[in-house]
C-alpha cells in the first residue's frame, strides 16, 4: 500500500521546492485517470474529495473506491477532504478513510476563522490528520464573488493561533475559468511566506503558465489544488465524441475522457516538479495504516441476552460518532462454550486514535456506565496491520504504464 501521511508529504515538497497536485474528483473516470498519471510519472498525488462536488456523487460510496485506488497504487498518495465547512463535516470525512483536510473561510472575519480552525485542527489532530487553513479568499471572475487578497500580518495571526499545519493564500488566482490572464502578487506571497514559515497551498490553480508555476514553488507553495483543467479537458474529450458519434450509448460518449485527464494530470505533475518523485517520498513518508482495536469478553450473570444485545446496540452509534473511528463491529462467538462469548473491533484511522478514543468523553461515558460494570471477563489488545509499505500493482498496470 501506498497510502501515506500528508504532512509528510508537503514538507519533502516544501524543503526540495516542488508542488504536490491535489486533484478533485468527480467520478471513477477522474479516480483512475489522477492515479494512472502518478503511477506513470512517478509523483505524490493527493486524492480531494470536495464539499461543493458532493452534489454530483454519494461520499461515503464513492470513499471506498478512493481508499482502494490508494492502497494498491505504487506512488504515495494521501486523501484529502477539501473546502470543509465545519468540525462534523471534517470528523465524517476522515472517519471515512480522509486523511487531511482543507478549510474554506468562506469570507469570515479573522477571529471566527481563528475559532472554528482551532475547533477542527483540536479534532483533526488527535487523529494525527493535518489541516490546511486560509486567509484570504479565492473568488471567481464573477462580479458577485471577488476575491480577498491574504494579508502577511493576518496569516501569522492565523497560524499562530490556529494550530493549522499548513495555509492556503489567496494572490490573484481565481476559482473557476478565468477571463483574462492572471497575474499573481508574488511580493504579497513572499512575505507571507516569511511571515508564517510553513507549506503553502494555492487554490484556483488552473490558467497559469510555466514560470508562474516554477516561482510559486520557489516561495513556499507545496501543494496546488487543480479542477477546473481537468473538467475542460474532460468536457472537450466527450464534446468531441458526441459531434462524430450523435447516435452512440452513454460508455460510448465516455470514450477518451479518462486519457485526456491523465494527460492533463500528466502534464502538471511534470510542470510542478514532482514528477521522479515517488521513491524519495515513499522513504520520508509514515504510511498511513489502520489499528484494529478488539476486545474479548464476557458478561455478568446478571445480564439477560436482551440486555447485552442493547448495550452492543448502543455502542456501535455511539462510539461510530468519535472522530478517527472508521468502523464499529460487534459479534458473538460461533461455538458454544468459546472461552469468550462477545467481542468488539473498533476499526481506527490511526493509531494516534487509540489516546484520544479512550478519553473522549463519548467513549468514557459508554464504557463506565454500560459496558465495564457488565463486562467481568475481557481482553483488550491493539493491532495495527503489518502489510503496510507493501504496496503491490494491480495485475496489468505495470503492463499498461510501458
Amino acid at each position: 500500500m501506498a497510502l501515506v501521511n500528508m504532512r509528510d508529504m508537503l514538507y519533502h515538497a516544501y524543503e526540495n521546492n516542488y508542488a504536490v497536485g491535489a486533484f478533485d474528483l468527480v467520478s471513477l473516470d477522474f479516480l483512475e485517470a489522477v492515479v494512472d498519471a502518478a503511477e506513470a510519472t512517478r509523483a505524490p498525488v493527493i486524492l480531494s474529495v470536495a464539499e461543493h462536488h458532493f452534489a454530483h456523487y454519494d461520499l461515503e460510496l464513492m470513499m471506498p473506491a478512493v481508499e482502494a485506488a490508494a492502497r494498491r497504487a505504487s506512488v504515495p498518495i494521501a486523501i484529502q477532504l477539501d473546502h470543509a465547512s465545519s468540525c462534523d463535516s471534517a470528523a465524517r470525512a476522515i472517519n471515512l478513510g480522509c486523511n487531511g483536510v482543507t478549510l474554506c473561510s468562506e469570507n469570515r472575519d479573522l477571529p471566527d476563522n481563528i475559532e472554528l480552525s482551532r475547533e477542527i485542527v483540536d479534532m483533526a489532530h488527535r487523529c494525527n490528520v493535518p489541516v490546511v487553513g486560509e486567509v484570504g479568499y479565492v473568488g471567481s471572475d464573477d462580479e458577485e464573488d471577488v476575491s480577498a487578497p491574504t494579508q502577511p500580518v493576518e496569516a501569522k495571526a492565523y497560524v499562530e493561533r490556529s494550530g493549522v499545519d499548513f495555509l492556503s493564500v489567496s494572490i490573484g488566482t481565481v476559482q473557476g475559468r478565468s477571463k483574462g490572464r492572471i497575474k499573481l502578487d508574488f511580493q504579497r506571497l513572499k512575505q507571507i511566506h516569511a511571515a508564517v514559515d510553513i507549506p503553502l497551498v494555492l487554490h484556483g490553480g488552473s490558467g497559469l503558465n510555466e514560470e508562474q508555476y516554477r516561482r510559486l514553488s520557489s516561495l513556499g507553495v507545496a501543494k496546488i489544488n487543480y479542477f477546473t483543467g481537468l473538467s475542460d479537458v474532460a468536457a472537450k474529450a466527450m464534446r468531441a465524441q458526441v459531434k462524430s458519434d450523435r447516435e452512440g450509448s452513454f460508455t460510448a460518449l465516455k470514450q477518451g475522457v479518462k486519457e485526456a485527464i491523465c494527460t492533463e494530470v500528466k502534464r502538471c505533475l511534470r510542470l510542478w516538479g514532482s514528477a521522479g518523485r515517488a521513491a524519495e517520498v515513499l522513504t520520508q513518508c509514515e504510511p498511513w495504516a489502520a489499528v484494529e482495536h478488539l476486545i474479548v469478553y464476557n458478561v455478568l450473570s446478571r445480564m439477560s441476552d436482551e440486555e447485552a444485545q442493547a448495550m452492543m446496540a448502543t455502542g456501535r452509534q455511539v462510539l461510530a460518532g468519535i472522530p478517527g473511528v472508521r468502523a464499529v463491529f460487534t459479534g458473538e462467538a460461533v461455538k458454544e462454550n468459546a472461552q469468550y462469548r462477545f467481542c468488539w473491533l473498533v476499526r481506527f484511522t490511526h493509531k494516534a486514535v487509540i489516546d484520544s478514543y479512550r478519553d473522549h468523553p463519548d467513549h468514557v461515558r459508554f464504557a463506565d456506565t454500560l459496558f465495564r460494570p457488565n463486562a467481568a471477563e475481557r481482553i483488550s489488545i491493539d493491532f495495527q496491520d503489518n502489510a503496510v509499505g507493501h504496496a503491490v500493482a494491480p495485475p496489468g498496470r505495470l503492463a499498461k504504464q510501458a
